[in-house]
């Protein structure tokens, strides 16, 4: 990708069944031996595969893999490429060449297991790319995910580099803007934000303060998902954010600064370190996506991110990952996959007590007002003013809609006199605003976190999701032949 390149710069820098496990497996330190010696010079590496081969140890599959990513990256001496890449297939029973994409997806199906040592050994690996990879990934680190599946993203830590409370500008003086161009907005006690993704593109996390709350916008380009979560996590600690450099399902590991915890952007949950051991999270808060005009006509106050972040990037529209986001395909791998939907179709997803359903964003666009529910809780979901497109440079940069969800306890809506009203059953007049619905009567229907995402995305931490299909209809989706533990 062009931002890879350009950030390292800016950065100084098929599911078979698995092998069956070996009858007896070395002791610990044996392990960690043979772990260092694939690396080490020739002879020695040799002969550690030798005794690899010869336990049937199939435990050794992922630092194979490793080894093979290594190779692509030109990290490991070329000549140890073919007789990884052959210890690789008598290991696995599997022949997947050098495609180290199609490795990591077959892996993700199976249930092997790494060697004790591993965790380490995989940080020291990567810490060659940069030293704090090897910070993150520590023998002993506590683990709530599969570190075999974390991989390297292309660049180094913080080389996507937060903004942390940036420059705001008013309305009148964001004049660098368009209006049809995407921003995402956020609304907290009276207070509006909107953070163009001209400059999110480029930093895709903004630790700031709304209305008194301390707020990380984390932004997954790759997913296409940007969900705002509250700074004060659940054990009561405030956290901020920068980007780790490391994906997992080709969603980013973004880490705290206070511990130094790696964090799933897409579940707002920690993944590896220090907070990974505990049952602290982050609450997500509403955010929307929509366009410039829009979002001003509603929020004729709003402050708006300056262009002046203190970094020296192209901040053009669609500069970053226009070219990603105009293809139908996607740069890491991902496993966990279905054929529901098309791999990048837009969705707005929803969770509640542990339920989840992804609702397509065609077709919200096309009902405008659904009236639904999820885990047995009624919502209503609207899509009133259609997608959000840009043909920058005559490519097309397709970010969106503007979509909002709110509970809807016994009442029926359809759409009102304009996009910012609704009708009930009764035909009284509702006002659609950020914190909730409000009635003639002054009833109100709470505003509900939901965020947009790519399909892939949503459904590879979600696999038990269900799928809108129109009319509140919902279907559940296939689930997986074989989950990993993290499944949802």
């Amino acid at each position: 990708m062009a931002i890879a390149a350009i950030l390292l710069i800016a950065a100084g820098c098929g599911g078979s069944e698995p092998p069956e496990e070996p009858a007896s497996a070395p002791e610990p330190s044996a392990e960690a031996a043979l772990l260092d010696a694939i690396i080490g010079p020739n002879a020695e590496a040799d002969a550690a595969i030798e005794q690899i081969l010869a336990a049937g140890d199939s435990r050794f599959v992922a630092p194979f893999i490793e080894l093979l990513r290594m190779h692509e990256l030109a990290w490991i001496p070329r000549e140890r490429r073919e007789p990884n890449v052959a210890a690789l297939r008598e290991l696995s029973g599997e022949d997947f060449g050098l495609d180290w994409d199609a490795w990591v997806e077959w892996y993700g199906t199976t249930e092997l297991q790494p060697p004790p040592g591993f965790t380490g050994w995989k940080g020291e690996l990567l810490g060659r790319i940069d030293d704090g990879f090897a910070d993150f990934l520590q023998e002993g680190t506590p683990a709530r995910d599969r570190i075999e599946e974390v991989v390297w993203g292309g660049v180094a830590v913080d080389g996507i580099p937060a903004l942390d409370q940036p420059i705001l500008l008013s309305s009148d003086e964001a004049t660098y803007l368009t209006p049809e161009e995407p921003v995402f907005g956020v609304s907290l006690n009276g207070e509006s934000h909107a953070y163009p993704l001209r400059i999110l593109d480029w930093h895709e996390l903004v630790n700031s303060t709304i209305g008194g709350v301390p707020i990380s916008l984390a932004y997954c380009t790759l997913c296409g998902s940007g969900i705002a979560y509250d700074g004060r996590a659940s054990d009561e600690n405030t956290y901020t954010f920068g980007s780790s450099g490391l994906l997992f399902r080709s969603n980013k590991l973004m880490y705290d600064r206070e511990t130094r915890t790696l964090w799933n952007q897409f579940t707002g949950e920690p993944s590896f370190g220090p907070l990974a051991g505990t049952d602290v999270t982050l609450e997500r808060l509403p955010v929307v996506l929509t366009s410039w005009q829009a979002w001003r006509e509603q929020h004729p106050d709003t402050r708006v991110l300056s262009l002046e972040t203190g970094y020296v990037r192209p901040y053009s529209l669609g500069e970053a990952y226009g070219q990603y986001f105009g293809s139908d395909d996607t740069d890491f791998p991902v496993w966990q996959r279905r054929d529901d939907l098309d791999t990048k179709s837009r969705v707005f997803g929803l969770e509640a007590d542990g339920a989840t359903k992804a609702y397509p964003l065609a077709t919200l666009v096309e009902e405008q007002v659904v009236n639904d529910a999820l885990a047995d809780e009624p919502n209503v979901i609207i899509a009133a003013r259609g997608t959000v497109e840009v043909w920058p440079d005559g490519a097309t940069y397709e970010a969106g809609g503007e979509v909002r969800a709110y509970e809807r306890a016994d009442h029926s809506f359809v759409p009102g006199t304009n996009e910012d009203s609704l009708t009930d059953e009764n035909g009284a007049a509702w006002q659609v605003t950020e914190d909730a619905l409000v009635g003639p009567d002054g009833e109100r229907l709470e505003r509900l976190a939901g965020h947009l995402a790519y399909w892939f995305g949503w459904y590879a931490f979600y696999p038990r999701t269900e799928i809108y299909e129109g009319t509140s209809t919902a279907r559940p989706s296939t689930e997986p032949a074989r989950s990993s533990a993290i499944a949802r």
